[in-house]
């Protein structure tokens, strides 16, 4: 569908509403990158939620995909990895860009480096998998992936090229989607972007507009990281007798 099209779609959908005298509007969609306002002077009030208006005095609710990030590197640090390498998604990506830029700034603030410059590639389990191949000729301890899906790949090709998970490396993802973090080996550690949150403070903000106490700008809320196996501590060999 063109972009024209969605918009042509996307005016009518409004359009409906406001014919059914609906007392406020909640925007989502699919990327956390800004998006032109819906329309003007609307006779509703309107919240943008996980997606967020190019106006800021439009009132949005996304999350801090930054700290995720950031949350995700120094998990890594405080178990003692220190060789991490990052692989995410397309270069021109919002999100792949905002994650990949708090990553080599929360190693800078360290005074370390990615082992590697970041790996572009496709949200997909596939491009997970080829960068695997890409980092066995890396000294690496740890992935930080920009998502998922990209971290399943990465995890099921390391192991089958012999790299314990996470013995050798520790793997961490981004999304905390559970169809991939519960059916990777092992588990995996992941960055919950706090979706049910964003909701619950989108309807907050609106119910507050829709009573005369509007608030404007945009609202990032914290992630948090949710462990799993994929960054257990391992025991040294023997055990703490030896």
């Amino acid at each position: 569908m063109s972009c024209r099209s969605r918009a042509i779609r996307e005016q009518y959908y409004l359009r409906t509403l406001l014919s059914r005298k609906v007392d406020g509007i909640i925007v989502t969609g699919r990327r956390t990158q800004a998006r032109p306002p819906i329309s003007t002077n609307l006779p509703a009030p309107v919240v943008y939620a996980f997606i967020s208006s190019s106006n800021p005095d439009d009132c949005s609710v996304v999350p801090d995909e930054a700290d995720g990030a950031r949350r995700a590197v120094q998990h890594l640090l405080a178990i003692g990895r220190r060789r991490i390498a990052h692989v995410t998604g397309p270069e021109h990506h919002h999100s792949a860009k905002v994650r990949a830029a708090a990553t080599a700034d929360t190693l800078a603030a360290e005074g370390l480096a990615l082992v590697t410059p970041t790996l572009h590639g496709e949200w997909s389990e596939a491009w997970g998998r080829h960068a695997a191949g890409i980092l066995l000729s890396a000294d690496i301890d740890a992935v930080f992936c920009g998502s998922d899906q990209i971290a399943r790949g990465v995890t099921e090709a390391l192991r089958e090229a012999g790299r314990d998970i996470p013995r050798d490396v520790a793997v961490v993802g981004f999304d905390n989607w559970d169809v991939m973090v519960e059916g990777c080996r092992p588990q995996l550690t992941s960055v919950d972007m706090d979706l049910e949150g964003i909701g619950r403070t989108a309807a907050e903000l609106l119910l507050a507009a829709i009573n005369g106490d509007p608030v404007h700008g945009q609202r990032a809320l914290p992630c948090r990281l949710v462990p799993r196996a994929s960054t257990a501590v391992v025991a040294p060999p023997g055990g703490a007798d030896r």
